[in-house]
């Protein structure tokens, strides 16, 4: 199982992406393990995703790409998460990419280009704001999330 930190910071950003109407009310965020069916072959369970088309979510699992993956860094998955599935999400075109490290609380966000690839990663630190991509309106103080002292 993961470790309390990993837990802690999935449910911190559940609870950001879920409270205070900050989504489009369409959308719904989900935690793992939730099976997101990509094709016949990839099947995952990311820690953290959105989901803003209703079609996509049957009783079972999630069938299809969602708008926001994010997976937060173990020792044992970071690996996966940084190298396979970074490649797998933006084969199947997962629009915005967020790799969480709650070790060296830094992040690493990937978001597809107009010729469907990731490119370099943004990065921000424990003392930033980040804001989302695929949803121009969120804005995620990353202080919060790591339940570290605000910057100055």
């Amino acid at each position: 199982a993961p470790g309390i930190r990993h837990q802690r910071v999935v449910n911190r950003i559940n609870i950001f992406l879920s409270t205070h109407k900050r989504l489009p009310e369409r959308c719904t965020v989900f935690i793992a393990p939730t099976d997101v069916v990509l094709s016949e072959h990839d099947v995952v369970q990311p820690d953290v995703l959105v989901v803003c088309d209703e079609k996509k979510i049957t009783e079972q699992n999630i069938q299809g790409v969602p708008d926001l993956v994010a997976e937060v860094l173990s020792p044992n998955t970071a690996l996966k998460d940084k190298r396979e599935k970074r490649l797998l999400y933006e084969r199947v075109g997962v629009r915005e990419y967020i790799i969480i490290d709650p070790t060296e609380q830094y992040v690493e966000r990937y978001v597809l280009d107009d010729e469907g690839s990731y490119g370099l990663p943004d990065i921000f630190g424990p003392k930033e704001i980040m804001k989302l991509k695929a949803f121009e309106e969120i804005a995620i103080p990353l202080w919060e999330v790591y339940e570290t002292e605000p910057p100055e």
